[in-house]
């Protein structure tokens, strides 16, 4: 697949640019004077709390452009799209480990092309993983699917035939078709 998400590659760009605590690029050069947000601001903007965002810089996901003089944090926009990025990531079954190594790794990366091939080893990988989720999963939807139908049949049987009867069902349907494991142990006693 070719098409790109800007907020992807934007926010996973940010995290090599120079001239900023965090490494995020500057919205509109030295000349733009950009609002910076507080914690409480930036938390409230991106639906996280205040801790959540602390815990982010913790991790080294996010960290503020600057501080007051009096020691509050104060964000740049950039930092609201670093953390729709790492929802996004989240989403897609990335660990907030896994998108703090990837941005240690990216700090290394002075060279655009250098830094979005990174970017490209780090979701090939996981499109990977997802490819064989998806493999498990639709083999899972094969086996219910196939116990549903197993299990069709059985709502003609009469309603007081004891659950020991179904280990040896006559019924003809299920004689010429090996009962799914998903349905063989919930004939047990017990």
């Amino acid at each position: 697949m070719s098409a790109r998400n800007p907020t992807i590659v934007a926010a996973a760009s940010m995290a090599s640019s120079p001239g900023r605590g965090d490494g995020v690029l500057p919205s509109g050069g030295a000349a733009c004077e950009e609002k910076l947000l507080r914690v409480g601001e930036l938390a409230r903007r991106t639906g996280k709390t205040a801790r959540a965002i602390r815990f982010y810089e913790e991790l080294g996901l996010v960290m503020p452009a600057k501080r007051t003089k009096g020691g509050f944090r104060q964000y740049s926009q950039d930092a609201l799209v670093r953390i729709h990025w790492i929802d996004r990531l989240q989403e897609l079954g990335f660990a907030l480990a896994e998108i703090g190594d990837f941005l240690s790794a990216l700090k290394e990366k002075d060279q655009g092309p250098a830094a979005m091939d990174a970017l490209r080893v780090f979701y090939g990988r996981k499109l990977i993983e997802t490819r064989s989720a998806i493999r498990r999963m639709q083999a899972l939807e094969a086996e219910i699917i196939e116990s549903l139908s197993y299990l069709s049949v059985c709502e003609h049987c009469a309603p007081e035939t004891p659950r020991s009867a179904c280990r040896t069902c006559s019924v003809e349907a299920h004689r010429e078709h090996p009962q799914p494991a998903l349905i063989a142990a919930v004939h047990f006693p017990g």
